[in-house]
């Protein structure tokens, strides 16, 4: 059984024909060979791209000389309305400065001090499922959805997802991505700084009042942290740490824009990680069994505790597994900032250059048996040489993303806990199938069927 893998295009078709295809999933808008090709080159009448698998040419642009190879600024054209000048979005001395004040947040020992609320997020979420867990079809991507965004405001600003602010958060944010904001004119076509920017109406709508209500909620922990008040969460974390070169601290507008993106990358990557991570558990009986057996033994029938982590080891490498398959982020756009040449071809000043997680977690000339979940990969020779030089679910080099650690305690323990209560099963007729536009997501959604253990 090969888990589910969207089509890809024919070899050609013409630019009018990709923007339609890209416009429907960025995934099947891509050729079959790019899960061959070392390097790939796109022309359009705007711009040149080029696609690089080769593992060396990602080093070159991720670890080695990331300066010359900054972000592109048309990955944040659509977004911008919701992020601002956020950490997603920004390059050069501003990220740079953004960076020295979050990263004191994420360290490991503020890891263990943000465990509990996750497994907090985890015990509300079982108690959620008890209402469907009556072996009739269940969309699980609401779910982990709803758990994904509980965790972050939980770790964040110390609230569950059921306080009423934290709550309308979240049902803003679903109408934000629906309207596609990434699908932005300015993605495809160069624009002058001064000309003006066209995002739908509910794009517009639901940035500003998803911004309204983070304003909100930060003002109101400034307040808190004035008074000496304030719970020691992520959050305050971020607005008591000074850069250490300026001795600067966010104001309000610059953390409303990183609580901002702190959502979308922790929230949305989350959710998609984790329900894929049940839709192979589903598909794959064996391994979810073996999931919650080893949740059994490690955990007993006491909550969880920070120190069983480094015991969850096929946890661990299902939810690895998981990312490989299904990256939540597909794509990484960079550019480039002079001329370079990369196996023999000429990239001028100003081209885009994309690393796709999605295609080279897939690679064939890369990895034995791409298409297939193989958690046991990972103790294999190749397995082990590919997780070192091809895997990068959250990218790599200086701008590999903060939370990846975060990520990696909370999606092992939460699909520890969700199996070691559930059991899962299939929904043949209401199979996934991949799509991407911010994160992959499955088009119809998951459909599982769940049921108490």
């Amino acid at each position: 059984m090969i888990p589910p893998k969207p089509p890809a295009r024919p070899g050609r078709v013409s630019l009018w024909r990709y923007l339609r295809l890209f416009r429907s999933d960025i995934l099947s808008a891509q050729p079959a060979r790019l899960y061959r090709a070392w390097m790939a080159e796109f022309r359009t009448p705007f711009f040149r791209s080029y696609l690089c698998n080769q593992p060396d040419l990602v080093d070159v642009v991720l670890r080695e000389r990331p300066d010359d190879f900054p972000k592109s600024n048309r990955v944040g054209e659509g977004l911008r309305p919701l992020l601002g000048r956020s950490i997603f979005v920004t390059n050069g001395d501003l990220w740079k400065r953004q960076r020295r004040i979050i990263d004191p947040a994420f360290e490991g020992g503020r890891l263990r001090d943000t465990f509990p609320a996750m497994v907090a997020a985890g015990q509300g979420a079982i108690a959620r499922l008890q209402a469907v867990a009556t072996g009739k079809p269940v969309e699980i991507e609401a779910q982990t959805s709803h758990l994904a965004a509980d965790v972050i405001f939980r770790t964040l600003f110390s609230i569950p997802i059921e306080n009423a602010v934290a709550a309308r958060v979240f049902a803003e944010f679903r109408e934000h991505q629906r309207s596609q904001p990434v699908l932005n004119l300015a993605a495809f076509v160069p624009l002058p700084r001064w000309f003006p920017r066209f995002h739908r109406r509910q794009t517009r709508r639901t940035a500003n009042a998803i911004r309204a209500l983070m304003a909100d909620l930060t003002q109101r922990r400034m307040a808190e942290i004035d008074a000496g008040t304030a719970p020691d969460d992520l959050a305050t974390k971020i607005m008591t740490t000074t850069d250490p070169l300026s001795g600067e601290r966010f104001d309000a507008e610059e953390m409303v824009d990183q609580v901002a993106i702190f959502f979308l990358a922790g929230h949305e990557t989350s959710a998609s990680a984790l329900a894929w991570a049940l839709c192979l558990m589903a598909l794959y009986p064996d391994w979810q069994e073996r999931v919650a057996e080893e949740a059994q033994i490690i955990f007993g029938e006491t909550s969880p505790d920070f120190s069983n982590m480094a015991r969850l080891r096929i946890a661990r490498d299902v939810f690895r597994e998981t990312l490989r398959l299904y990256p939540p982020v597909p794509m990484m756009v960079r550019e480039t900032t002079k001329a370079e040449r990369f196996r023999g071809r000429d990239i001028p000043c100003g081209a885009q250059v994309v690393i796709s997680p999605w295609h080279l977690h897939r690679h064939e000339r890369l990895w034995d048996n791409p298409d297939e979940f193989d958690p046991a990969r990972y103790e294999t020779e190749n397995g082990k040489s590919c997780l070192r030089s091809a895997y990068i679910p959250f990218s790599a080099g200086q701008r590999v993303c903060t939370g990846a650690g975060f990520a990696m305690i909370e999606g092992p323990l939460l699909l520890a806990m969700l199996l070691r209560a559930y059991r899962i099963e299939p929904v043949p007729e209401r199979s996934a199938m991949p799509v991407a536009y911010l994160t992959v997501r499955a088009r119809d959604g998951i459909w599982l069927r769940i049921s108490p253990r």
